[in-house]
């Protein structure tokens, strides 16, 4: 495992189009599934990582808690079946039904959408306005595995709340981190572990504004 953060995504990059399976009905997801949602919430997740297991109870409490509103969500896995078997289709249906997520979860295989996101880790969150504009990508909240920090959701659910309101989401925001996403052999973006520095860097100006 490499403790990888997000890329950190330009805001108002427009959501990248995508197509992929649902692990447990099969039916056909895609950027035209949500076309008549005012937000839409993209999560890069897998069954194996610890930091993924640190807050899939909050991920389905937010699935469950927007499941009324103008909310869309969508949680893709791609991490490699050949080095990590453990997140395969059939393992990430066991997941949804043991957490009890009620938004879809995609397999992809390729790896060519999370690598159209510049998703990096697990997890990685991705949130979008009605006009499939980026206008989140960062953090949950700040708990980690291995801190003391409650998990509350508060980062990602307060740019939720702020793009059903047609409120603007501040752009104060941290990067998540978790455990890098299982590229198969020789299929590694650019940006692979080449996103740290970056993101640490944006981290401490939020920090501290007078950081170089």
């Amino acid at each position: 495992m490499a403790l990888t953060p997000s890329t950190m995504l330009p805001l108002g990059t427009q959501a990248p189009a995508f197509e992929l399976p649902d692990v447990v009905s099969g039916e056909r997801i895609s950027l035209e599934s949500f076309r008549d949602r005012q937000g839409l919430l993209v999560m890069f997740i897998c069954r194996h990582c610890p930091f993924v297991k640190h807050v899939q109870d909050e991920l389905a409490a937010i699935g469950k808690d927007y499941s009324n509103s103008n909310l869309g969500i969508v949680a893709i896995s791609a991490n490699s079946v050949e080095t990590h078997p453990q997140d395969g289709p059939e393992k990430l249906k066991e997941m949804v039904q043991e957490v009890g997520f009620s938004f879809p979860l995609c397999y992809d295989e390729t790896q060519e959408v999370a690598k159209a996101y510049t998703a990096a880790c697990t997890p990685d969150f991705f949130l979008f306005d009605a006009d499939r504009k980026l206008v989140y990508r960062g953090q949950l909240d700040d708990s980690r595995p291995s801190s003391s920090v409650p998990v509350t959701g508060k980062d990602l659910r307060g740019a939720i709340d702020a793009v059903l309101a047609g409120k603007p989401v501040s752009e104060a925001q941290k990067p998540s981190v978790g455990c890098n996403i299982k590229w198969k052999p020789g299929n590694e973006p650019p940006y692979f572990g080449a996103a740290s520095t970056s993101a640490v860097a944006h981290t401490r100006s939020l920090d501290d504004p007078t950081s170089n």
